[in-house]
């Protein structure tokens, strides 16, 4: 599927903004803390009425052309909504504006990117055993915060898409890992590396844990590297796959036949 990346990006946050929507937070007892909370929502849900919506006008038939394979209007569309409801509710929350004819640009140039992989993953014929495409749904499933692959596949189900193409994808999602692996070498995070993301991440809970307006939340409530080194390794192998895959698409075109019409 042309769209593999950007799908599984936009799913893989619907995902999570359904989880985090399921958190309501603390709780007090007296009537302050309940009208507080009350004030909360109310302004959650104003925001929520305020959302701006994704312009579309002018959108081509063809957004782009890769080697010779077209990007239809359809397929950027479909992407473009998934990436705009992320940078809306990013621009809400910081008070800027939401510039969507960047955003467009940068969408197109992703799409354009996640083709060039999928061509590059075709050429070289990889394969994706059962064994490795249920591996890739655990991961998947985990990274979403859900307990289990089915209920990852579900989630996705949820969504609008068939168990068919959900497998089409995660085989192909497979085969681009090991383009990545083969490209790339060995991106297995190292103690170093884990102990500086770490250390990064508790500077920065630090320093908010200072600013909050209550005082409250300290070192204490920081959890200790052992209890992160999983989440962390999974981080930071991320970082370095995303870091390894942009090498690639920026080799790739520069031998390809691109064209973007927005």
């Amino acid at each position: 599927m042309k769209k593999l990346i950007m799908i599984m990006i936009t799913l893989s946050l619907a995902v999570v903004l359904a989880a985090c929507g399921g958190d309501d937070g603390d709780s007090g007892d007296s009537k302050k803390d309940k009208d507080n909370a009350e004030e909360k929502q109310d302004g959650q849900a104003s925001k929520q009425q305020e959302m701006p919506k994704p312009n579309l006008k002018g959108v081509p038939d063809v957004v782009a052309k890769v080697n010779g394979n077209e990007i239809t209007k359809k397929e950027f569309e479909s992407t473009y909504k998934g990436q705009f409801q992320q940078m809306a509710m990013q621009s809400q929350m910081s008070g800027q504006k939401l510039d969507q004819d960047k955003l467009k640009k940068q969408t197109a140039e992703s799409m354009v990117g996640t083709e060039l992989l999928i061509q590059e993953v075709n050429n070289r014929d990889f394969k994706a055993s059962q064994k490795e495409v249920d591996n890739t749904l655990k991961e998947l499933a985990q990274q979403n915060q859900l307990k289990s692959k089915d209920k990852f596949l579900s989630a996705l189900k949820e969504q609008g898409m068939k168990e068919k193409e959900i497998m089409s994808q995660v085989k192909q999602r497979v085969k681009m890992d090991k383009l990545i692996a083969e490209e790339s070498g060995d991106i297995e995070p190292t103690e170093k590396e884990l102990k500086k993301a770490y250390d990064q991440f508790k500077s920065q809970q630090e320093q908010m844990n200072k600013n909050s307006k209550d005082g409250k939340g300290g070192e204490g409530d920081i959890p200790s590297y052992d209890d992160m080194k999983s989440d962390l390794k999974s981080q930071v192998k991320r970082q370095k796959e995303a870091k390894a895959t942009q090498k690639i698409v920026d080799q790739l075109r520069e031998k390809a036949d691109v064209t973007i019409n927005l």
